[in-house]
């Protein structure tokens, strides 16, 4: 599941730390590089639990609501089509997904205020209202009502992001991919699976943890070697107004270039460019794109990349 898109945003942040800080141990830092991709993966089954609470916390409200004394028509004959979601109840009951929250401590309980106004919001939206109006109750209907509520609480401005970086700093970078593969599941799960339906795994491919791990080990034991490359061909820029951080990109793309013969060079490119327009300032990926392409041509003089399948860099 966790992508080496993810796995190159976890190294910046790790190295980035690591040599902007005053600790300098490189076994402290791997342990927080390690740390921060297993945060990456609880925060997949904290959404998958935000569906499983956030049912609860309606039901309980509702059970209160009638339960109380003097009770309204409509609270002692409530609209359960929500709590009585054939998705919701099917996660809630998932073996994989209990055994991994009670292994991590995971938990919505802090965030009560949280899961009533997310609760609040989406009452009021039109298509959780036509959802509540459907004659039929479906499991694919119930199914896509999730999808829709996940996609809603989302967005920029939703409380959810509050919750989230109470509980993980790096979790405000880690959503947008994490929540890809959380719809990704929803996509998967057959009501015919029941309790054993399977959640997906920390790596799609058991590698992606060794890249991770050379990526950070070969960026600090070459450090000083990639600096004196970069210098090379930033001759005519004042060092001293580099930004930090595109310095540091630089360097974990050489150290990808040289590492890793299956990724071409054009894959490597485009992905720390895009790494440079999330962390560093508007022109950086111009100006990074233009610094590689001279230091690729020269390792390439020199034979010091091989490349098993490469293609042309398109520098425009």
């Amino acid at each position: 599941m966790i992508n080496r898109i993810l796995l190159r945003i976890k190294v910046v942040q790790v190295l980035y730390a690591f040599f902007r800080g005053d600790n300098h141990d490189k076994v402290i830092a791997e342990k927080e590089l390690c740390h921060s991709i297993q945060k990456a993966y609880d925060l997949y089954f904290y959404l998958l639990q935000l569906i499983v609470e956030l049912t609860r916390y309606s039901e309980q409200r509702i059970d209160a609501a009638r339960n109380k004394y003097l009770p309204t028509e409509e609270e002692k004959n409530p609209q359960t089509r929500f709590i009585d979601n054939l998705f919701a109840k099917q996660l809630a009951e998932n073996k994989q997904l209990a055994d991994y929250l009670k292994k991590r401590k995971l938990s919505w309980i802090n965030h009560e205020s949280t899961l009533k106004q997310m609760e609040q919001e989406i009452y009021k939206c039109d298509f959780f209202i036509e959802y509540l109006a459907e004659p039929v109750q479906s499991y694919e209907s119930d199914k896509t009502i999730w999808k829709k509520i996940l996609k809603f609480e989302l967005r920029d401005e939703s409380p959810i992001f509050s919750a989230l970086e109470e509980e993980n700093a790096y979790w405000m970078s880690d959503i947008d991919i994490i929540s890809s593969f959380v719809f990704k599941t929803l996509k998967l799960f057959k009501q015919s699976n029941g309790a054993d339906q399977k959640l997906l795994p920390m790596y799609k491919d058991p590698s992606d943890k060794d890249f991770a791990l050379k990526l950070f080990h070969t960026t600090i034991d070459r450090n000083e070697e990639f600096s004196k490359l970069i210098d090379t061909h930033t001759k005519n820029w004042d060092m001293d107004r580099i930004a930090f951080m595109d310095v540091l990109i630089m360097k974990i793309a050489i150290a990808e270039l040289l590492s890793f013969p299956a990724i071409p060079t054009n894959v490597t490119f485009n992905e720390y460019i895009e790494l440079a327009k999330m962390f560093s300032t508007p022109r950086s990926s111009v100006f990074i794109n233009g610094v590689l392409d001279k230091i690729v041509m020269e390792l390439k003089a020199n034979n010091q990349i091989e490349k098993l399948v490469d293609f042309s860099i398109n520098t425009k």
